[in-house]
């Protein structure tokens, strides 16, 4: 269960109506793998991620990308459950990708930059402090997999 007040809840909701997750996911994604270039190990498939030109204009990060945001998307609606919402899919990035846990927090930093970038003046402290409390709780639940 995430902590978060009545007021975080309803600002996370109200302005996660507003992303656009094919947006807003290939950015997020796109910085993750521009900025910490050794996650790019775990997205083999996706071709081209030589320069921030072929990772930006790259269809599969688009794409995955959207379904990372699509997925978060679905989570604000279980804030009640988050570790249990997440379990399957904890389990799949532990026991098969293997992926580092900590490039979750990494992810979400970078959501929450393009997030901002997005959102500019509408992206308060606030608004940011709730992001962070919901997004270390996914980033947590994520990584329960590997414990």
């Amino acid at each position: 269960m995430v902590n978060l007040t009545a007021k975080e809840r309803q600002l996370i909701t109200g302005t996660w109506s507003k992303i656009c997750a094919k947006t807003l996911g290939k950015q997020a994604l796109g910085s993750m793998l521009y900025t910490y270039p050794w996650t790019q190990r775990y997205f083999s498939s996706f071709g081209n991620l030589s320069s921030i030109e072929a990772i930006f204009h790259n269809a599969a990060v688009a794409t995955h990308g959207e379904k990372v945001l699509t997925s978060i998307g679905e989570a604000i609606k279980h804030m009640d459950d988050i570790k249990g919402y997440y379990a399957q899919l904890s389990k799949y990035h532990s026991e098969t990708l293997h992926v580092d846990p900590y490039n979750f927090k990494r992810f979400c930093s970078c959501t929450i930059i393009s997030m901002a970038q997005t959102l500019q003046e509408d992206f308060t402290p606030e608004l940011q402090a709730a992001f962070e409390k919901l997004f270390a709780a996914i980033a947590d639940a994520l990584g329960k997999g590997y414990h």
